[in-house]
Parts: C-alpha cells; structure tokens; sequence
C-alpha cells in the first residue's frame, strides 16, 4: 500500500469480518472513539468504521468523522501489523478540533497494536 488511496484490502466489508471483531475485540475508548481490535491471520492491518446516525446526526459531520479516521490509520498502517479495527464515534464530535481527533486515534492504534500481538 502506498497510502495514497484507502484500498480494499484494508477495509473490513463483509458482515462476518465485523462480526469475529465485534466478537473477539480488545477495546480502547475515550470521549471521542471507541475501538475494537483482534488480530487477523493477513499480514497487514484493516479498517472498519461504525459511525452511527445517533453520534453524528449530520452526513456532512459524519463524512468528516470518516475521513479523519481513514487519514490518520494510512499514517499508522506501516505500524499496526496484522490486526483488524473497527472504530465507532462517541457522541458529541462536532466543533471537536481535527488535531485532538488524531491525537486520540493515534493513542488508540498504539495501545491496540501491542494488546492485539500477543493474542
């Protein structure tokens, strides 16, 4: 990958790819996110994003939510291994400044990266 593009072999699409991180996730949560990691048996990371309607009720805050979650895991894809996420909004994200939205993501990555290797 060459982080120009968020490619399909980084992305969680299929329910049943959700499903086994749903079910055998470690989670990290803050104010702004909460994430959800199990490692895979592929050699790079992917990405699945749960923003729901009820966190961020405009499309126009929600698009933007996604961007910045996708920017910020192509920053740290290099990092991150074989371990699949699934990253949900909290409530309360508009106004919230893009800067600390990345700082929080990138505390995330981390602290999921090196819970995810040892399982």
């Amino acid at each position: 990958m060459d982080g120009a593009r968020f490619e399909r072999r980084a992305r969680l699409v299929r329910k049943a790819e959700f499903q086994t991180v749903f079910d055998r996730a470690e989670k990290s949560a803050d104010r702004y996110f909460t994430v959800l990691a199990c490692s895979n048996s592929l050699e790079h990371a992917r990405l699945g994003l749960a923003i729901s309607k009820r966190n961020a009720k405009l499309a126009v805050l929600r698009n933007s939510i996604k961007r910045i979650i996708r920017e910020s895991f192509r920053h740290q894809l290099a990092t991150l291994g074989g371990v699949d996420f699934v990253v949900m909004a909290r409530p309360g994200l508009s106004g919230v400044e893009h800067r600390l939205l990345f700082e929080s993501l990138n505390r995330h990555w981390a602290r999921l990266a090196k819970r995810c290797v040892r399982c």
